[in-house]
Protein backbone atom coordinates (compact mmCIF):
# COMPACT_ATOMS: atom_id res chain seq x y z
CA UNK A 1 0.00 0.00 0.00
CA UNK A 2 2.70 2.53 1.04
CA UNK A 3 4.84 1.37 -2.06
CA UNK A 4 1.60 2.23 -4.43
CA UNK A 5 0.75 6.07 -3.00
CA UNK A 6 4.49 6.86 -3.22
CA UNK A 7 4.66 6.04 -7.03
CA UNK A 8 1.34 7.62 -7.46
CA UNK A 9 2.69 10.41 -5.21
CA UNK A 10 5.97 11.00 -7.82
CA UNK A 11 3.38 10.71 -10.83
CA UNK A 12 1.09 13.07 -9.84
CA UNK A 13 4.54 15.24 -8.75
CA UNK A 14 5.10 15.34 -12.45
CA UNK A 15 1.51 16.14 -13.70
CA UNK A 16 1.29 18.83 -11.46
CA UNK A 17 4.34 20.39 -13.02
CA UNK A 18 3.32 19.67 -16.18
CA UNK A 19 0.09 21.69 -15.64
CA UNK A 20 1.87 24.64 -14.19
CA UNK A 21 4.26 24.99 -17.01
CA UNK A 22 1.01 24.86 -19.49
CA UNK A 23 -0.76 28.02 -17.89
CA UNK A 24 -0.49 31.02 -19.33
CA UNK A 25 1.44 33.67 -18.67
CA UNK A 26 -0.90 36.53 -16.68
CA UNK A 27 1.70 39.50 -17.72
CA UNK A 28 3.44 40.03 -21.02
CA UNK A 29 5.77 42.93 -19.41
CA UNK A 30 9.04 41.67 -17.80
CA UNK A 31 9.55 45.15 -15.98
CA UNK A 32 6.88 45.02 -12.70
CA UNK A 33 7.72 48.92 -12.66
CA UNK A 34 6.67 49.60 -15.61
CA UNK A 35 3.78 52.07 -16.11
CA UNK A 36 2.13 50.02 -18.16
CA UNK A 37 1.78 47.23 -15.96
CA UNK A 38 -1.35 49.35 -13.67
CA UNK A 39 -3.00 46.28 -13.72
CA UNK A 40 -1.14 43.90 -11.96
CA UNK A 41 -3.22 44.01 -9.16
CA UNK A 42 -6.09 43.90 -10.70
CA UNK A 43 -8.21 40.20 -10.32
CA UNK A 44 -10.16 39.35 -13.87
CA UNK A 45 -12.07 35.71 -13.85
CA UNK A 46 -10.32 33.38 -15.72
CA UNK A 47 -11.48 32.33 -18.93
CA UNK A 48 -11.25 29.35 -21.37
CA UNK A 49 -8.34 26.99 -21.20
CA UNK A 50 -7.18 29.12 -18.12
CA UNK A 51 -9.70 28.38 -16.48
CA UNK A 52 -9.85 24.37 -16.67
CA UNK A 53 -6.21 24.70 -16.37
CA UNK A 54 -6.50 26.52 -13.05
CA UNK A 55 -9.37 24.30 -11.54
CA UNK A 56 -7.11 20.78 -12.95
CA UNK A 57 -3.80 22.44 -11.35
CA UNK A 58 -5.97 22.90 -8.15
CA UNK A 59 -7.33 19.46 -8.04
CA UNK A 60 -4.44 17.80 -8.81
CA UNK A 61 -2.39 19.39 -5.90
CA UNK A 62 -5.61 18.90 -4.14
CA UNK A 63 -4.94 15.07 -4.66
CA UNK A 64 -1.52 15.46 -4.11
CA UNK A 65 -1.80 17.01 -0.57
CA UNK A 66 -4.04 13.84 0.52
CA UNK A 67 -1.66 11.27 -0.87
CA UNK A 68 1.27 12.91 1.14
CA UNK A 69 -0.72 12.99 4.43
CA UNK A 70 -1.75 9.26 3.98
CA UNK A 71 2.14 8.83 3.29
CA UNK A 72 2.64 10.19 6.70
CA UNK A 73 -0.14 8.52 8.55
CA UNK A 74 1.17 5.18 7.41
CA UNK A 75 4.94 5.93 7.86
CA UNK A 76 3.80 6.76 11.24
CA UNK A 77 2.91 2.90 11.71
Amino acid sequence: MYNLLLTILLVLSVVIMIAIFMQPTKNQSSNVFDASSGDLFERSKARGFEAVMQRLTGILVFFWLAIALALTVLSSR
